[in-house]
């Protein structure tokens, strides 16, 4: 007689589903969280020039209308207030190319000041032009 009681065997396994799962989420922050280094491990001498840094374009005009009427072509006065002076001006500072045009007028300033700015402005075919405002204090 067999008196031994043979309980079935189970199977003893480990469930990594948990443990992956919890390795991308180290591997992730590892990711974000280390910094690069760019510079290079070779060590070079850069050749060296004489020559100052050439002078970057001013990237708009900024045509600007005090509470006179005056001119002034980026910072600089106009001698009159005269369409004809305005145009010259900006075709000089233009020098062929279209840059946009922003236009600075005083709150105070005559009404024909700007008027004459932007007929100019027309006049000469310019497509980007602004006008620069201000939010009211509320």
């Amino acid at each position: 007689m067999n008196f031994y009681h043979s309980k079935p065997e189970e199977d003893v396994n480990i469930n990594l589903t948990p443990l992956i799962d919890v390795v991308f989420l180290l591997l992730i922050f590892f990711m974000v969280s280390t910094t690069f280094d760019t510079t290079s491990q070779l060590k070079i001498r850069l050749p060296e020039a004489t020559q100052e840094k050439a002078q970057d374009p001013p990237q708009k005009l900024y045509l600007l209308i005090d509470a006179n009427g005056r001119f002034f072509l980026n910072s600089r006065e106009l001698t009159n207030n005269k369409s004809a002076t305005l145009r010259v001006a900006l075709e000089r500072a233009m020098a062929g190319s279209q840059l946009p045009i922003v236009i600075q007028s005083d709150a105070d300033s005559p009404v024909q000041s700007l008027v004459t700015a932007m007929d100019v402005v027309a006049q000469m075919g310019l497509k980007q032009v602004s006008i620069a405002t201000t939010r009211p204090i509320e």
